[in-house]
């Protein structure tokens, strides 16, 4: 009856990959909380959620979560547009990606869709087809303008030439001039 409290080690050695070894171990690190969808796992529909996310398994429909991080294990395939802080993929992805600081795909990662982040990263070996747009636009937090340098007009520096007589404009040994293009 106490056998299974004598073990000091946790129970959830599947959950952190040691039995598994085609089980991702990293953790989104973004922050402590992170929702795992499992190997075995097929889900059909939207994601939205207030925490990081870590695909393993299956995923069909839109994942959006701008202030976290989203991570495509090498066993996930997800077909969804995928909107988040930070997106990393080691899996197969076809949809849209929409990083709103970067975009990472590692060299085990299958991407078919197109990026928009200002930042991407596209390790050796990684499979990618579709378009990139790294326009940073609006960051995430709006920094202050700068301060616009305004050209002002400054009072002519004051010269000690003796003035020039009037009527005395013309450049001397080059001809007259007029400013209807005759001499």
């Amino acid at each position: 009856m106490f056998e299974k409290h004598k073990s000091s080690k946790p129970e959830s050695s599947n959950a952190q990959g040691n039995e598994n070894p085609s089980f991702s171990t990293q953790a989104p690190a973004s922050s402590g909380k992170a929702a795992i969808i499992g190997p075995g796992i097929r889900i059909n529909g939207d994601i939205s959620g207030d925490e990081d996310l870590l695909v393993e398994g299956r995923v069909e429909g839109k994942i959006q979560l701008e202030s976290h991080q989203v991570d495509i294990g090498q066993n996930g395939k997800v077909n969804a547009d995928i909107s988040a802080k930070v997106i990393r993929i080691s899996g197969e992805v076809r949809g849209d990606l929409k990083g709103v600081e970067k975009v990472v795909i590692s060299r085990s990662g299958n991407v078919q869709g197109n990026i928009t982040a200002p930042r991407m990263t596209l390790e050796d070996g990684a499979i990618f087809k579709g378009s990139i747009d790294m326009d940073p636009g609006e960051p995430a937090k709006a920094k202050p303008a700068k301060p616009v340098n305004k050209t002002v007009d400054k009072p002519a520096p004051k010269t000690t030439e003796a003035p020039k007589p009037a009527g005395d404009d013309k450049p001397k040994g080059t001809g007259n001039y007029s400013l209807h293009g005759g001499r």
